[in-house]
């Protein structure tokens, strides 16, 4: 199965993500497919960039995202566009 998720980078106590889609027998930095964004949870308010094109492509091909980015993608409202297009077919 392939997962939408976080993967940690920035240096010690400060974390910034990357918004990857990985297979989930991968480890947290490990392998991943691709890369559609990032998320900094440190800066006021925090920053997510999602590249709102390939989540929707990954999300069509049965990519399932975990808690904390279907969160963030319903806040940039990824997830309600995807909803939508779902219900038509």
């Amino acid at each position: 199965m392939v997962k939408i998720r976080l993967r940690r980078v920035g240096a010690k106590k400060r974390p910034s993500y990357r918004v990857v889609v990985a297979d989930v027998r991968a480890p947290r930095d490990g392998a991943f497919i691709a890369t559609i964004g990032h998320y900094n949870p440190l800066t006021d308010p925090e920053t997510v960039v999602v590249d709102e094109e390939k989540a929707l492509n990954w999300l069509r091909q049965g990519a399932q995202p975990t808690a904390t980015t279907a969160r963030l993608l319903s806040k940039l409202g990824i997830m309600e566009k995807f909803k939508a297009t779902k219900e038509k077919t």
